[in-house]
């Protein structure tokens, strides 16, 4: 077990959400002292110590110069940006900051696969999970994907295989964080309010292979050309894959089928028939996952198996039911142009698409232009409906075809009104879900219920 020296150690732990509460029990469990602090100063504190499962001390509000005097770690929640003031204070004090991958990391056994990437990733995570769960007795799925790292850190022996979806929010803080094998499906704008830049966006992407040395594997997407000229960068093995042309060396498709040339073999893997997600930004993904899996050492006959199984993940163009001859589509995990892109084209109907959200300052032009006859109305919700006006009438999609809504509900039965049998609906947003939702999750659990409630 990696050493953690954290025993009887002060830990502030930043955020009061789902990863805090997590941390904190992992800390209690190791023998730490932590502290749970928010700037929230309306927080129910019974109900935090009852996630928490033991009574932890809490400080809301205003962060005393007194208590930094006293704390050894900090631990960061990933949604607390890294460049606000009490962040800035608690660095110039000396202390460590550490995420909650790095805290986990140091404290769990056994190797870690980790999957980042603006698009992707939870396919590419749930599948791996499932991959290496049909054949190893013991199997970890976790981090952005919804059951936190630090939850599961604790009971990970060296014979545990982690399978982590790691956000960009999440590297900014690693220090010694070394998965054995890493993935960056791809690299598109995204959080640019968060890193304000593209250059620092793909740098924390990147982090992801910091520590890698020549023993482990990283996954690259040979397409992108910022990922392709990091590869040459890095120390450790460089796998690349491709859904557009044979690789000398790597994962690609070939027509319909995923074929693997690495070291002297050459593997027909899966014709993409047998597969029950379609699209090539999912044959990527599965790319992805059989690359890792490979190098942990599943048969290849086993991948095989669990490829076909694998049914997909709830929120990524979802099918969720028809309705009078109209089909309903939950893309919930739209959150950016770009993989809002990938779930317009797989549409192959003509599609009433339900976009807008949170702002986080992307830039919707491509996605409009993606539409390419598709799109007979657009129905916008949320901070950017607007923004997203402005620019599909900029982009010459028909004034008249785009509609404002004040909610989803009011959204859907609109798109339901004015669908035709043959049609499909689809919640696409190309935004984040905060401010009218707690997360992404909740919107496309919305959507599913507006669309059973609709008439047969």
């Amino acid at each position: 077990m990696k050493n953690h020296d954290l025993k009887g150690k002060r830990v502030l732990v930043f955020g009061a959400g789902k990863s805090g509460t997590a941390a904190c029990r992992l800390l209690h469990r190791i023998g730490a002292v932590p502290y749970l602090y928010d700037q929230k100063t309306e927080q129910d504190t019974e109900k935090l110590n009852d996630a928490i499962g033991t009574e932890t001390e809490m400080v809301l509000g205003e962060l005393p110069d007194s208590r930094l005097q006293e704390t050894d770690l900090a631990v960061m929640s990933p949604g607390v940006p890294c460049d606000i003031p009490v962040v800035i204070r608690i660095r110039a004090a000396g202390i460590p900051v550490w995420s909650e991958i790095e805290l986990a990391y140091r404290v769990g056994g056994g190797k870690v696969l980790a999957i980042t990437g603006t698009n992707g990733k939870t396919t590419t995570t749930t599948l791996l999970g499932k991959i290496m769960s049909d054949y190893y007795p013991e199997v970890s799925v976790v981090g952005n994907i919804g059951d936190p790292y630090t939850d599961a850190a604790a009971d990970l022996s060296e014979e545990a295989w982690t399978v982590a979806e790691i956000s960009s929010f999440q590297l900014e803080t690693i220090e010694t964080f070394h998965p054995a094998g890493s993935v960056i499906t791809n690299i598109t704008e995204d959080h640019l309010n968060r890193h304000h830049t593209m250059e620092e966006y793909i740098r924390v992407k990147e982090r992801i292979a910091e520590n890698q040395t020549e023993a482990d594997l990283c996954v690259l997407n040979y397409e992108d050309p910022v990922l392709r000229a990091f590869g040459e960068t890095l120390s450790c093995r460089v796998l690349y894959f491709s859904s557009r042309r044979a690789l000398t060396r790597g994962i690609y498709l070939d027509g319909g089928m995923i074929r693997l040339r690495d070291e002297g073999r050459e593997v027909d893997i899966i014709r993409t028939d047998e597969l029950q997600l379609l699209g090539t930004h999912n044959y990527e993904n599965y790319m992805c996952a059989i690359a890792l899996a490979d190098f942990a050492g599943v048969p290849m006959e086993q991948i095989r198996r669990s490829c076909a199984e694998f049914k997909g993940v709830a929120h990524r163009i979802e099918f969720v039911g028809e309705k009078q001859g109209v089909r309903y589509y939950n893309d919930s995990k739209g959150t950016n142009p770009d993989a809002a892109i990938k779930a317009i084209q797989a549409m192959n109907r003509p599609t009433l698409l339900i976009g807008g959200g949170y702002d986080k300052e992307s830039v919707y032009d491509e996605w409009i232009r993606s539409f390419e006859g598709k799109v007979r109305y657009l129905v916008l919700i949320g901070q950017t409906r607007e923004k997203i006006a402005r620019t599909a009438v900029q982009c010459g999609f028909p004034e008249e075809h785009i509609l404002l809504r004040e909610n989803l509900e009011e959204a859907v039965q609109t798109c339901a009104d004015l669908a035709r049998a043959g049609d499909a609906v689809l919640l696409s947003p190309a935004c984040a879900s905060w401010g009218q939702f707690k997360n992404y999750e909740e919107r496309g659990d919305l959507f599913r219920a507006y669309a059973d409630r609709l008439p047969d």
